[in-house]
Order: structure tokens, then sequence, then C-alpha cells
């Protein structure tokens, strides 16, 4: 299992009547898996937290099934508490997912202290290579310093996806954990200054329907240290990423996304709403020269 490359979380498909479509989740999974370096499953962008604990194992088990050996494959199992973190861990394992995306708990704000004892026993408990998350505007609280110097000293904690948004966040881990943590970017509209500052890894939304150009951007910064290919392919891809990073609509813009590209996944789960006919012109006009450009 590698977090290195070009990895995207999964969109999750639902039918008309709101129920998940796994034989869309399949191919889905199976259409990126030669496209991508690795997929997430039960990420937000696969809006784990509107789905029941049954739900999100039964994608576990489906992407697993129709992706396992063909790609890198990871298991988000973010919950409230550390109890249901630990069965959903199991869950993956189970299904065969070989590694985990694991973030602070939500709305409850635990301390440093109270989030280092969490993580600890998560880890106690799976035995499983981890990719942290810090997403402080999610959670509502960030992985601290201390917390992580006390984590990396465990092997499995092996990987970071940062999304703060703070580039003066992204220099600290760069010169301070510079060589102990793999860090990726989480933030999409900041990639290149992630590969600029080290950044071996990209955990993509985008990538659901835009694997090609993505991959391209990696190849170039990461493989090659083109940085000159890479500001042409990012001054391309820009427009988007900053669409979906600050539009307010993540979710309904990756799935209008899949549309263009002709994979319809269906709408969010309430309260989340559609994208207005403005919004979907507008993403449209920047969305249907990439997808041009790959094929």
């Amino acid at each position: 299992m590698s977090f290195e490359g070009v990895h995207t979380p999964l969109v999750t498909p639902f039918k008309a009547d709101g129920e998940i479509d796994h034989d869309l989740l399949g191919k889905h999974a199976a259409d990126l898996a030669g496209r991508l370096s690795g997929l997430g499953v039960g990420g937000t962008t696969g809006e784990y937290y509107a789905l029941s604990f049954e739900e999100r194992v039964r994608t576990f088990n489906t992407v697993a099934q129709a992706a396992g050996g063909k790609t890198n494959l990871n298991a988000g199992i973010n919950a409230t508490t550390t109890r249901e973190v630990i069965r959903l861990g199991q869950e993956a394992k189970r299904a065969g997912i070989p590694a985990l995306l694991v973030a602070a708990p939500y709305y409850t704000q635990p301390t440093q202290e109270e989030l280092l004892t969490h993580m600890l026993k998560v880890d106690d408990a799976l035995d499983m290579p981890i990719m942290l998350y810090n997403f402080p505007a999610r959670t509502g609280t960030a992985i601290g310093d201390e917390v992580l110097e006390k984590l990396l000293e465990r092997p499995n904690f092996v990987a970071m996806k940062e999304s703060t948004g703070d580039i003066a966040h992204l220099h600290h881990l760069a010169t301070h954990f510079k060589d102990r943590l793999l860090f990726a970017c989480g933030m999409d509209d900041q990639v290149l200054e992630f590969f600029v500052w080290g950044a071996k890894s990209w955990y993509a939304g985008a990538g659901n329907f835009l694997p090609e150009i993505h991959m391209a951007l990696f190849d170039a910064c990461v493989k090659k240290g083109d940085f000159a290919l890479g500001r042409k392919l990012m001054t391309q891809l820009l427009p988007v990423l900053e669409v979906l990073e600050r539009g307010g609509k993540f979710i309904q813009y990756v799935r209008y996304g899949c549309e263009l590209a002709g994979k319809p996944v269906g709408v969010a789960r309430a309260p989340l709403g559609a994208l207005s006919e403005a919004e979907r012109r507008d993403f449209a006009k920047l969305v249907q020269p990439l997808l041009h450009n790959a094929q």
C-alpha cells in the first residue's frame, strides 16, 4: 500500500430514490482504478457523514470487490466516537481495504490529549497503515504538533492529508517534519505549492471526473521536477479547483463534474441542495475544455 501519487476520494452515487447505487459505485471505482494512483472510500467527497453505519460498511465492500488489487485503496473511518471509528476500521479491514484515513472526531472537539488517546486506541485496535486527516474547518479540532510527534513514534502513522488551507502551516510541515511524514495536499487549489515544498501525495476530489490532468500535473512536478510544465497544467486546472474549494458547494460541483464526464451519480443528500442553472452553466464552461483535451 502506498499513499504516494494522486488518490481520489470517491463520490457516492445515489439513485433517484436516494439509495446508494452500488452497481454504479463499483463501476466508477473500477474505471478510475487504472487511471489514478489510488482511491479512497468513506471520505468527505463520498458524504460519509450522511450515510448510516451499514451503508458505509457496504460501500467498503463494494469498492474493495471492484478495485481491490487494481490500485491502492484506503477507507475513511471518521466518526464522533472512538468506538465507532474502530468498528468502521474493523469492517474496512474485513473488506480487504489495506489502509485508513483518520481525522479528528468531528463535532466533539476533543482536547489535544484526548485526541492523542483516541488515535492511539485506533492504532492499537486496528494495526493498519494510517494517513491522518488534518481538516479543522470541518472537524473543529486541529492535529497539533505535540500529537503528531507522538503519533510518528509509531510505525503505522506514515502520512497526513493537510487541509487547513494555511500555506504557513504547509511550510511548517515541510520543514519541521521533513523525511518523517508523507504529507498530502488536501486543499486542491494549493497543490502546486504543495509539490514545490516536497509533497508526493494529492487527495483530489476532482479526480472523480478529471483523472488525466491530475496525473499529468503530479507526474510533471513530482516525477519530472518540471515546474514550468506544472504551472502550465495548473493554469488550466486552477479555475475548476478554485470553484470547488471556494464556491461553497464542493460536493455538488464534484457530482456535476461526473455528470459532465458522462457518469451521472445523482444529487447530494439533504441538507445539501442542487446547483443553480447559472452555477451549472459556468462550471461546465470550465470543465468541458479539460474533458475534451483528455479525449
